[in-house]
């Protein structure tokens, strides 16, 4: 078989979900790539798969090669589980050796929640990858804002701050979900949805998975890069929802004054899970901003 060959049969493979993984950072990534154009990588947040990016791949891809990957441990996501500590540091070096990957020396980089944390760390240490940055409902480390806001979450489902691995684990995961999804959601069909598969996810918690959502819980814990936005040299969106309960808007107005060169959006109405609720007006802002001069 020719050289040539071999990348048209290595590509069809890839096309067709036989090759969905690449090698870098010493685990296997699976990823996806669709569009054409200037590249524009989506970073997920928590546990959530790439599949998440759903509504966003199907409008941004018209314009731009848009590339997402499951992050360490995602729900039901094909990239490895490796056994040592998490850090968003190792999460950005993972997104940087998926680019090295596949060939791409500079991109647009968009982090949703725990993503935008891997975002800023991304930007932060690797300037020169990125074009644009867009950062939707996240934060900057556990300021005096999410603090507030973590110590709460942790009451709804049962956990005291500095809990043990051991308390997390007498969690019931099913009533924690039920007081999440509301917090996370306003829409009542998006909380219905996610309840009804709350007994999968359980499933998955409890079959191992229990352990990677801890351990994207440390890491985020164990990461603050406040003191360092200011190093961001890419002209940066930083958008929210105006009503998210999990991650508040004042999170947002904390990076925005500290990154040069930054657009600060609040989507009226919007929850944390707004990227879906108001996913029109979220992509809509999007593409407004990355299409900008």
């Amino acid at each position: 078989m020719t050289n040539g060959l071999v990348c048209v049969d290595k590509q069809y493979l890839i096309r067709r979900g036989k090759l969905p993984k690449a090698y870098v950072n010493g685990i296997n990534i699976n990823y996806k790539v669709e569009g054409q154009g200037e590249p524009l990588v989506l970073i997920m947040g928590g546990v959530a798969p790439r599949q998440a990016w759903f509504f966003q791949t199907r409008a941004f891809k018209k314009y731009y090669k848009v590339i997402t990957f499951d992050n360490r441990d995602a729900a039901f996501g094909k990239t490895d589980k490796p056994s040592s500590p998490y850090t968003i540091r190792a999460m950005a070096d993972d997104t940087i050796g998926l680019m090295d990957h596949l060939g791409i020396d500079k991109a647009h980089i968009l982090g949703y929640s725990m993503g935008g944390i891997i975002a800023q760390e991304l930007a932060i240490n690797y300037p020169e990858r990125v074009r644009k940055l867009i950062l939707a409902a996240t934060f900057s480390g556990l300021e005096d804002v999410m603090a507030e806001v973590t110590s709460e979450v942790l009451k709804n489902v049962g956990l005291r701050e500095g809990f043990s691995e051991e308390d997390a684990r007498s969690v019931d995961i099913r009533e924690a979900l039920s007081s999440i999804i509301p917090l996370a959601f306003n829409s009542m069909l998006y909380r219905m949805i996610l309840i009804y598969v709350a007994p999968e996810t359980y499933l998955y918690a409890r079959l191992g998975g229990f352990k990677g959502l801890m351990g994207q819980i440390e890491a985020i814990v164990g990461c603050n890069t406040l003191d360092r936005l200011h190093t961001i040299q890419a002209p940066t969106l930083v958008i929210t929802g105006a009503e998210d309960k999990l991650v508040p808007a004042r999170s947002s107005d904390v990076i925005a004054s500290k990154i040069p060169n930054t657009k600060l959006v609040k989507v009226e109405g919007g929850s944390h899970g707004y990227v879906m609720e108001m996913r029109g007006s979220f992509n809509k802002e999007v593409l407004d901003f990355l299409r900008a001069n």
